[in-house]
């Protein structure tokens, strides 16, 4: 089959081309910026069009056309597929569509889909279950790809609530791990949340399973509405053991592999190897991704991730923190959306203030094409932002003057970490 995908560099349809491309589709796709992403799949083959979507970019031979949620319905290469007659799904119909082909397992929550997909991944894979993998994440073992294809009926995925995408997976195991207010651009509350998850939590098998933690009041509160609901908790006598053994720090990512400890009990793989494939889990790309970046003339440690909520800066700062007991930590931030910074402006400020960091950057926010509002773009600013932080370690620099000042008021000993879901990380790769 030859398929087209619009907006090819995002993380999830990347993925999804490559799943095409392996098992043996022809692909090609556009997009409006050339990315590492989009670089990599050039690599492998993949025409690109990089810059305006246009009408001539669709192959005559296209027989469906995927496309992002992101892309807006008006766009032409979409517009010239529906008038011929091709097939047009977004991102979440095509992955839902191979999730009724498998035995799906699918991560969902607002934090640590993509490390715990991660994790059962690479642990299926030591199991020797050869799983296929989708997840929304760079991963070594699988080259630097955000996709492995296996040869088995198991697949892995992430599964994200923004606009309900999740109601299009039919999964065998459902792995839940926080609930909380996001993605509020499209939820009306957390009322709201509820509905749409206790709806995803229904597609499950009548024999499938709901892997949920418990030590999240919102998910234990939808979980016990769902028949087959196995927990895990901190509160469980391997956590220790966990904490000891994993290559990254945090009590989130104890909770992470508490959940794959569960997964893996669930399809019987012995503890033992659970537990070596957790210890050699090295991370992902951009999530507490530790490596040495020369700033001037010193060489530092930065740390990026990919973190731009409330919680997950707080959690993963504090892991920072933890590890990093003595150093002076800087933190550079590029806030993702202005309706997500708008409407989390206290959580922020919140999160920020308490932070065990000893200087704070953030900079220009990030501006999602097709997700914005006009009238919320005229209320806030990264400088506004800084202002109601109000500390005196807390400024604001656009991006373009970070480096200059980090070269100017950094130690070499120092410890950076970059955070954000933007492209705040590309000044540091």
């Amino acid at each position: 089959m030859n398929i087209y995908f619009i907006g090819i560099g995002g993380i999830g349809v990347s993925a999804l081309a490559r799943y095409f491309m392996e098992t043996g589709h022809q692909v090609s796709g556009s997009d409006l910026a050339s990315s590492e992403i989009t670089t990599a799949l050039k690599k492998s083959g993949v025409k690109i069009f990089i810059g305006k979507h246009k009408t001539q970019n669709l192959p005559k031979n296209t027989q469906l056309v995927i496309f992002s949620p992101a892309v807006k319905k008006n766009n032409p290469e979409i517009k010239i597929a529906q008038k011929q007659k091709i097939k047009c799904q977004i991102y979440p119909e095509a992955l839902g569509e191979l999730t009724k082909n498998y035995f799906t397992i699918a991560v969902s929550g607002t934090h640590g889909k993509s490390t715990v997909s991660s994790m059962i991944g690479l642990l299926l894979i030591k199991a020797g279950f050869d799983p296929t993998v989708i997840v929304g994440t760079k991963l070594k073992e699988f080259n630097d790809s955000n996709c492995r294809v296996g040869k088995s009926q198991f697949l892995v995925i992430e599964a994200c609530e923004f606009q309900a995408s999740f109601w299009n997976y039919w999964p065998q195991i459902i792995v839940l791990t926080t609930i909380e207010e996001e993605h509020m651009d499209f939820f009306k509350n957390l009322n709201h949340i509820f509905r749409v998850y206790t709806k995803y939590l229904n597609h499950l098998t009548p024999t499938g399973v709901l892997i949920a933690n418990q030590d999240d009041d919102n998910v234990y509160k939808l979980s016990k509405k769902i028949k087959n609901t196995q927990y895990y908790s901190l509160r469980q006598k391997e956590s220790n053991k966990l904490a000891k053994l994993l290559k990254i720090p945090g009590e989130h990512n104890v909770s992470n592999a508490l959940a794959v400890l569960a997964i893996a009990r669930n399809l019987k793989i012995p503890d033992k190897i659970t537990f070596k494939a957790l210890s050699e889990y090295k991370g992902s790309w951009r999530r507490f991704d530790q490596r040495k970046v020369k700033i001037g003339n010193k060489k530092v440690d930065v740390v990026l991730d990919y973190g731009h909520h409330p919680t997950e800066i707080r959690v993963t700062l504090k892991a920072v923190r933890e590890k990093f007991t003595k150093q002076k930590i800087w933190c550079i931030f590029q806030p993702h959306q202005y309706q997500r910074t708008y409407y989390l402006w206290d959580a922020f400020i919140k999160t920020f203030r308490g932070a065990p960091i000893d200087n704070l950057i953030i900079t220009d926010i990030y501006d999602v094409a097709g997700r914005e509002n006009k009238e919320i773009k005229r209320k806030i600013s990264s400088q506004k932002l800084v202002d109601a932080i109000d500390k005196p370690d807390a400024i604001y620099l656009p991006k373009d003057k970070i480096m200059k000042y980090l070269d100017k008021n950094l130690e070499k000993k120092d410890i950076v970490i970059v955070m954000g879901a933007g492209d705040i990380y590309k000044q540091f790769s």
